[in-house]
């Protein structure tokens, strides 16, 4: 511990505590603190007036390296109003914005960092926002000891694995099934920049086939493999049945800058994995399909267009030839996944329509979590609302404050359900929640590797 803390700098207004000192009281003054771990990750905390004497460590998401201890200005204000501390780091600053390969290390550093700062946390909760979801559930994995109890929020917690493979399933139908889209590159790219005119082809491709009524149907067959939500940001839920209004919200997600972000994205997780770990040979794109919430959908839509589904399928299964980059799959397996078992209980909380990190990543964790024996520990809630990590102040800080229940009386207690959940938002009386009973559907992605891909993973 004493090479750890020679390595700090922790600063707090115009005066310095010097590294090694001894531990400061829990009465330590209310304010922002900053410091530097060894690898050149920089430390933030805020501690309010009065501590209730329980750490927030939270893990912020995917973007430029900065440090950050809440979800958002707001809620942090909110948090330290109810007596909570908070800490967080930017992850390695000369790494991948994709940084799960320092993320879980620097935030360990950090909680020790915030502990020396502050004296000994009564309860510790960790938090993850999108892939600080990720992050977040390897630490509720590997923190039993260190952490009591966490929160993920919108949490990319299916892994990169997953999020690499149906992603590119989407691009691979577009390119595949949208003249407009024909030869456009969709991964390997040699920069963030190429990565965004490459979605702006593909964006552009989608508008033009969404004219016809062919187009549309294979607009909403490549999102079906995207997992797309179907309730675009501003507008009303379509009905069930809805096949037509269903597609045209799915195209306004596309097309409202969904695939720059992801073909941005693309290139920072490749550099972080030393290429693509993503694959489709061998695929049964008619197989694949068939496990989608929208086949419905997209069987009714190509019918009307007066298509053939099982051709363009046959298409695609044919034509599938991608696979990882030499050492990317192991990369990304070692770093950007997890295992679904839980070192500490952990409260999921999604937004029902998030077009970057679909619902139903929640199932796919929830199956990893049951089969690693841990259900017991896991709850998931729902809020019904549109658009990627977007909560309310009370929606997160309702949601922070079960877990500290969870954590203070070491078992769940009823308030994980919905109605209890936005009761308790509600009653905060800031902004209002929407917390609702949902089930979300399978994710759609091929997992594990079939046999010919190079994966530590048995093939089937």
């Amino acid at each position: 511990m004493p090479a750890l803390f020679a390595a700090l700098c922790i600063t707090f207004a115009t005066g310095t505590a010097a590294a090694g000192a001894a531990a400061r009281p829990a009465a330590v003054p209310a304010g922002h603190y900053t410091g530097t771990l060894p690898d050149g990750a920089t430390w933030i905390a805020d501690t309010p007036a009065h501590w209730n004497g329980t750490l927030v460590l939270f893990s912020h998401g995917f973007g430029p390296t900065l440090a950050a201890d809440a979800p958002s200005a707001a809620s942090a204000d909110a948090l330290l109003a109810q007596g909570y501390a908070l800490a967080g780091s930017s992850y390695d600053p000369s790494g991948s914005w994709w940084a799960l390969a320092s993320a879980e290390r620097d935030q360990f550093a950090t909680l020790a960092a915030a502990e020396h700062l502050l004296g000994r946390p009564g309860r510790v909760l960790s938090v993850g926002e999108s892939m600080g979801g990720l992050v977040n559930s390897q630490i509720t994995q590997d923190g039993a000891g260190r952490v009591d109890a966490a929160l993920n929020l919108c949490g990319l917690v299916a892994g990169a694995v997953d999020l690499n493979n149906y992603q590119l399933n989407a691009e691979y139908a577009i390119t595949a099934l949208l003249p407009g889209a024909a030869g456009v590159q969709i991964r390997d790219f040699s920069s963030p920049d190429a990565g965004a005119a490459a979605a702006a082809q593909l964006a552009a491709a989608i508008t033009g086939a969404q004219s016809s009524a062919a187009g549309r149907a294979r607009i909403a067959l490549a999102s079906a493999l995207l997992n797309e939500s179907d309730w675009a940001a501003g507008q009303d839920a379509p009905a069930p049945r809805d096949y037509a209004g269903q597609e045209a919200q799915e195209y306004t997600w596309l097309t409202s800058g969904q695939l720059t972000f992801i073909e941005f994205g693309r290139y920072y997780l490749e550099s972080a994995a030393g290429g693509d770990s993503g694959w489709n040979a061998g695929v049964d794109y008619s197989r694949l399909i068939r496990g989608s919430a929208h086949y419905d959908q997209v069987r009714a839509l190509y019918r009307q267009a007066g298509l053939n589904l099982d051709a363009d399928l046959g298409t695609l299964t044919r034509g599938a030839h991608y696979t990882p980059d030499p050492g990317s799959l192991a990369s990304m397996q070692a770093t950007s996944t997890n295992t679904g078992h839980l070192g500490v209980p952990l409260l999921d909380v999604h937004t029902t329509s998030d077009q970057l990190v679909p619902v139903e990543q929640e199932n796919a964790f929830a199956a990893k979590v049951r089969a690693a024996g841990d259900e017991r520990l896991l709850r998931q809630a729902y809020v019904a609302r549109q658009g990627h990590c977007n909560f309310t102040t009370a929606e997160i800080v309702a949601a922070l404050d079960t877990v500290d229940r969870r954590a203070k009386d070491g078992h769940w207690i009823e308030g994980t359900g919905a109605a209890d959940l936005q009761a308790a938002a509600l009653a905060l009386n800031l902004d209002g929640g929407a917390f609702v009973r949902y089930r979300p559907a399978a994710l759609v992605v091929q997992n594990p590797a079939p046999c010919g891909i190079p994966s530590p993973r048995p093939c089937r």
